[in-house]
């Protein structure tokens, strides 16, 4: 069992992985999961970025599927489906026609204020739901149909994993924003609603943009 960190951590670094040639389907998630490489309409992927992602670091989630169909279907058979309180590490389905089709899914980094931010497999600007490439969208929760709530390992509290070499600045940001009550020589704590998992993603995103 992985903790969402663990979780984020390796969806984060796959931003930016694109198809190659644009428009084949023909991307590592793809021949991970189908144990092939693979080409055409048939295999849209953002599932299966999804499925590969929780496979790097050893977490489960209801059903082995492409389908965001079928993996809703099996949350909610298994009781981890959720249509309210959107947190870090659900895996977030799409209905971008309103038409009660289940068109794309995400794992989301953070939630609030009516939005999701998701890290999400074949997406992009002009495709929302088979765009090609693994991107970081922000999204109204009115195109969400639920999510699926898997069970991670339970994190330690505190500052525990900020990599050592840019602790001081980050923590001096948390401070500065609200985010981390205390000084950055003392006692720290997370303010009361701020979970740890919607901290790192902060924290991370602020040391990506250094």
């Amino acid at each position: 069992m992985a903790t969402v960190s663990e979780l984020l951590a390796v969806a984060a670094k796959e931003v930016g992985v694109a198809e190659e040639p644009a428009g084949s389907n023909r991307v590592r998630y793809n021949t991970w999961y189908y144990g092939k490489e693979v080409s055409g309409s048939a295999y849209p992927w953002c599932m299966v970025f999804v499925q590969w992602c929780f496979a790097q670091v050893g977490a489960s989630l209801p059903a082995r599927t492409a389908s965001c169909g079928a993996l809703m279907r099996a949350a909610k058979a298994g009781g981890s489906w959720v249509t309210t309180g959107y947190r870090a590490g659900d895996v977030v389905i799409y209905d971008f026609g309103e038409d009660g089709t289940t068109d794309h899914c995400g794992i989301v980094e953070s939630a609030g204020d009516g939005f999701v931010t998701a890290i999400e497999g074949n997406t992009g600007v002009g495709n929302d739901a088979n765009g090609g490439q693994v991107q970081r969208r922000r999204r109204s929760v009115e195109l969400v149909v639920g999510a699926v709530r898997p069970v991670y390992e339970r994190e330690e509290s505190g500052m525990d994993n900020i990599p050592s070499s840019w602790t001081k600045e980050a923590v001096e940001w948390a401070v500065k924003n609200g985010l981390i009550l205390g000084d950055e020589k003392g006692d720290l704590r997370l303010h009361d609603t701020v979970t740890r998992e919607e901290l790192m993603v902060f924290l991370q995103r602020l040391h990506e943009l250094k």
